[in-house]
C-alpha cells in the first residue's frame, strides 16, 4: 500500500505555481527595511535647523552643512525655487522662463511626482518639515517594495531592505514611488492568478504609472508585450491553436500608452504650458559637473562646451535606443534558445543602458538598479561592488562640491573626494556595462517557482 503524500503549493488559474515567503519572514523583511529607511531618514535630517529664516531655509550655514556633511538631499533643497514652499499647486500656472528658469510652480519631474512634491508639503512651513512630511508620504512604498520582493525572492530581497543605497537614497530624491511600480509590475505578472493577459495589462498600466513618476519604467513594456506575444513560460499560456499572441500583446502596449495619456491629460489642459515646461526643462538640461554622466567626464577633456552639449544631444538618445534594440533581440535569442522570453532580464539590461548612457546620472538612480539585482540570479558579488562604488559616489561628489565651492584643494592630485568621484563615475560605468551582459544571460527568481515543482513532483514519484 503506497503512502499518500500532500503537495500544496500555490495554484492559480493560469496554471502556474508559486512557493511561499511566509508571513513572519516578510514581517522581519519589512521590519528590517524599516529600519533601514529610518536611518536614511536619520542621515538627511542631520542638514535641517536648528533655525529657519524667513522663507523657512535652514540656518545656520545650510549650503556649506549639507556637502560637508553629506546629508544633501533634494527634498530639502527644492523647498526653495519651485514655488513648493508658497504651497502652489503644480503646472497649472507654470512655466520656463527665457533663462530656463522653472516659474509658477512647474517642477521638473513627470505629473505624479509633481503631485507628490505638492502633498508633501501641504502642511510644511520650513524644510525640515517638508523632509520629515515627505519622508513619510513615500516610507510606505519603500516599505512595500520590500515586501513584495520578499514575496518574489525571499531573503535575496535583503539587498533591498538594508542595502546602504536605501540609507543614501531613499530620502533623497522622489523615487521609492516609481521603484514600487516597477517591483509591483513583476508581482502582478508572476504572482497573481489571473490569465496571462490580464496579469500583463495590469502590470502595464503600474509600468504606465512609473512613467508618469519618473518615465524609466516605461521601457519595460516592450519586453513585456514580447513575454506574452511569446505566451509567457515556454508558451503555456498562448491561446489555443496560436504560435505568437499579437492581440494580447498590443493590449499589453495599449494599456500603458492609454494609462499615460489619462495621467497626464488632466494637466496638459489645465495648464499646458507648465505642464510642457517640465519636459522642456529635461531637454534643455546641460551636461555638466553636477549630471556626473560618462559624457561629461568623458567628453568634455577633448572637445568644447557647445560642441559637447550638441554631440550628446544626439548620441545619448541614440545609444539608449540601441541599448534597448540590443537588449530586446538577445532576449529574442534566448527565447528561440529556452521557450521563454526572459523580459525581467531584458528590462534590467534595458535600464544599465539607460542609466549609462543618458546625459544625467543622479546618484539616487541606484534605487532604480538595486530590485533589479534581487530579481536576476546574478552573483552577489556584483551587487557589493556595485555598492562600494556607488558609496564611492554618493559620498564623495558632495565633499568634492564642498571643496570645490568653500576653497579646500579639489585636484585629482590633492583631494581623495575627487578621487572618489572618478572612482564613482567609471566604476558605475563599467559595472553598468557588465551588468548589462550579465543580466541578459541570466535566469530570474520567478523561474524557481517552475523549478521547485519539478522537485516535488519528482520526490513525490519516489516517495509513492
Amino acid at each position: 500500500m503506497h503512502e499518500v503524500v500532500s503537495v500544496t503549493p500555490e495554484r492559480g488559474d493560469s496554471g502556474r505555481f508559486t512557493t511561499r515567503f511566509g508571513k513572519p519572514a516578510a514581517v522581519v523583511l519589512v521590519l528590517l527595511c524599516g529600519l533601514t529607511l529610518l536611518l536614511g531618514f536619520i542621515n538627511k535630517d542631520r542638514c535641517t535647523g536648528p533655525a529657519f529664516d524667513q522663507w523657512g531655509r535652514t540656518q545656520p550655514d545650510y549650503d556649506e552643512r549639507n556637502k560637508q556633511d553629506v546629508c544633501y538631499s533634494d527634498i530639502q533643497h527644492l523647498w526653495i525655487g519651485r514655488d513648493i514652499d508658497r504651497h502652489v499647486f503644480p503646472y497649472v500656472d507654470g512655466n520656463i522662463n527665457d533663462k530656463g528658469i522653472l516659474v509658477g510652480g512647474t517642477v521638473e519631474y513627470p505629473v505624479l511626482s509633481g503631485l507628490l512634491i505638492w502633498a508633501g508639503a501641504i502642511f510644511a512651513h520650513n524644510d525640515a518639515e517638508y523632509l520629515l512630511y515627505s519622508s513619510l508620504l513615500m516610507a510606505p512604498f519603500g516599505l512595500l517594495t520590500g515586501w513584495l520582493l520578499g514575496k518574489l525572492a525571499r531573503w535575496r530581497a535583503l539587498l533591498w531592505a538594508i542595502g546602504p543605497p536605501l540609507v543614501l537614497y531613499a530620502f533623497h530624491n522622489w523615487d521609492l514611488p516609481v521603484v514600487l511600480c516597477s517591483v509591483a509590475a513583476v508581482f502582478v505578472v508572476h504572482r497573481w492568478n489571473r490569465p496571462l493577459v490580464e496579469r500583463a495589462v495590469v502590470a502595464s498600466v503600474l509600468l504606465g504609472l512609473g512613467f508618469a513618476f519618473k518615465v524609466y519604467p516605461a521601457a519595460f513594456v516592450l519586453p513585456l508585450m514580447l513575454f506574452v506575444a511569446t505566451g509567457g513560460w515556454r508558451g503555456r499560456e498562448l491561446p489555443e491553436g496560436k504560435r505568437v499572441d499579437v492581440a494580447g500583446a498590443v493590449k499589453v502596449g495599449l494599456a500603458s500608452i492609454i494609462t499615460v495619456v489619462l495621467v497626464n491629460l488632466p494637466f496638459a489642459i489645465a495648464g499646458y504650458d507648465g505642464w510642457a515646461a517640465s519636459f522642456e526643462f529635461q531637454s534643455l538640461r546641460r551636461v555638466d559637473i553636477t549630471t556626473n554622466s560618462i559624457w561629461y567626464w568623458g567628453l568634455r577633456p577633448f572637445i568644447g562646451d557647445d560642441a559637447m552639449q550638441s554631440l550628446v544631444a544626439v548620441i545619448s538618445p541614440i545609444t539608449i535606443l540601441l541599448s534597448f534594440g540590443i537588449a530586446a533581440g538577445y532576449g529574442w535569442t534566448r527565447f528561440r534558445r529556452e521557450g521563454s522570453y526572459p523580459w525581467i532580464a531584458v528590462s534590467g539590461a534595458m535600464l544599465c543602458g539607460f542609466m549609462l548612457l543618458h546625459k544625467v546620472h543622479s546618484p539616487q538612480y541606484t534605487l532604480w538598479l538595486v530590485p533589479f539585482l534581487v530579481l536576476l540570479r546574478v552573483r552577489l558579488v556584483w551587487a557589493f561592488a556595485y555598492f562600494v562604488v556607488d558609496l564611492a559616489m554618493g559620498i564623495g561628489i558632495f565633499r568634492w562640491f564642498w571643496a570645490i565651492e568653500f576653497g579646500q584643494p579639489a585636484g585629482i592630485y590633492d583631494s581623495f573626494s575627487a578621487q572618489a568621484v572618478m572612482i564613482g563615475v567609471w566604476g558605475r560605468a563599467a559595472l553598468l556595462l557588465a551588468l548589462f551582459v550579465v543580466f541578459l544571460k541570466s535566469r530570474d527568481v520567478t523561474e524557481d517557482d517552475h523549478e521547485d515543482l519539478k522537485f516535488i513532483r519528482g520526490d513525490v514519484a519516489a516517495r509513492a
